[in-house]
């Protein structure tokens, strides 16, 4: 069934001729905003320094930064935005701004859960698998636990996608087991649990909205 919030459908995979569906959101800007602040602002040398600036940043500036430098992907689908930051005062610097990065990868993703949960018709819980060199971010796979209020689970292998490739290419090849087998071997290496109290995470949640709202108004 086609999407009715703004969400892709698309072909998750097919095998022995039965293709299996899925709704896909498309962030056009989510890991790479780490590249951003390698490359860009040029204020850290390496993706592992965020964690420790997003863990000295000042929670009270509320800075939010909205990654939309090649413009905002689902649900919104506005090619013409481009990226913004708000709350900024004299006294932000590399760790607030290192924090709003990371911060925007989780709100970005509540925006794509909150399309699918309008699309199934409920508001049931559950838990986000992750994949991905972002992942490594302890500090990052938490607040997204925070924001999303749900577990996050990050396994033991996070190249997935690579993973994925090997395995359908073994199992058309004869050499792997079937699709229950391959399920079967993934591992949770560590589980993120919410710990931020609902009205601090409606509150926040609000915030990044408002910023959404006035970066697709300029």
């Amino acid at each position: 069934m086609p999407s009715k919030n703004r969400l892709l459908t698309t072909i998750a995979y097919q095998l022995d001729g039965q293709p299996t569906y899925a709704l896909e959101g498309s962030i056009f800007i989510a890991g790479a905003v780490v590249q951003w602040l390698r490359d860009g602002l040029q204020i850290i040398r390496a993706a592992s320094e965020t964690q420790p600036l997003a863990e000295a940043a000042d929670v009270a500036q509320g800075v939010v930064l909205v990654p939309a430098f090649t413009g905002l992907g689902a649900p919104y689908w506005r090619p013409d935005c481009r990226g913004a930051v708000y709350g900024l005062t004299r006294y932000s610097g590399p760790a607030e701004l290192a924090r709003a990065a990371l911060e925007s990868v989780g709100y970005q993703t509540r925006d794509l859960l909150e399309a699918m949960r309008a699309d199934w018709g409920t508001a049931a819980q559950g838990v986000l698998r992750v994949d991905g060199g972002m992942t490594a971010s302890d500090w990052a796979m938490q607040f997204l636990a925070d924001i999303l209020g749900a577990p996050v689970d990050r396994p033991k292998v996070t190249e997935t996608t690579a993973l994925g490739a090997a395995w359908l290419a073994g199992y058309r090849a004869g050499v792997c087991g079937g699709p229950d087998a391959f399920a079967k071997s993934w591992a949770l290496e560590r589980r993120f649990s919410p710990v931020m109290a609902e009205p601090e995470r409606t509150a926040r949640y609000g915030r990044w909205q408002r910023a959404v709202a006035a970066t697709m108004s300029f």
